[in-house]
């Protein structure tokens, strides 16, 4: 992948989860450019160089707590995926791999969370973009099963 992104929180300095092990696997650079970014807002997203990755860039996110979807959670995780788009193709990115964000810790419904990915990726790569190939990587069966659904059904 040119790409990976990293489902982050808002300080970009490493947590659990995919954000702990991207920071731990890159290596002691990323934190060291992370702490330069100035943290990230809720909704956007940041790019960094890859480091001790095989990817050559981390594009950081930061996805909504679930908190019932009363606080805008969907419009925000909306945002999380095309923002990644926006980064990517400003960076002439070719090849992504995303996380499902938002489902792990901070419990984002992995149904709606699953469907507004594949929309969003979809409508984004429907235009003019320089994206050629999109990976979707889920860290287990339940998240598998639901991306799998909806890939069938496009």
């Amino acid at each position: 992948m040119d790409a990976i992104v990293n489902a982050a929180n808002n300080s970009l300095l490493g947590g659990g989860g995919v954000d702990g092990a991207i920071h731990f696997a890159a290596g002691s650079d990323l934190l060291t450019e992370c702490e330069a970014l100035n943290g990230c807002k809720t909704g956007d997203a940041k790019i960094t160089k890859g480091y001790n990755l095989k990817a050559r860039h981390v594009i950081h996110t930061v996805g909504p707590i679930w908190k019932m979807g009363i606080q805008d959670e969907r419009k925000l995780l909306i945002s999380c995926y095309k923002r990644c788009i926006d980064v990517a193709i400003e960076n002439n990115i070719k090849t992504i791999a995303f996380p499902a964000i938002s489902t792990g810790i901070y419990r984002f419904p992995v149904a709606i969370a699953a469907k507004i990915a594949m929309r969003e990726t979809v409508k984004a790569l429907q235009g003019h973009s320089t994206i050629e190939k999109v990976h979707f990587v889920c860290f287990d069966d339940k998240v598998y099963n639901e991306y799998m659904s909806l890939y069938d059904s496009l």
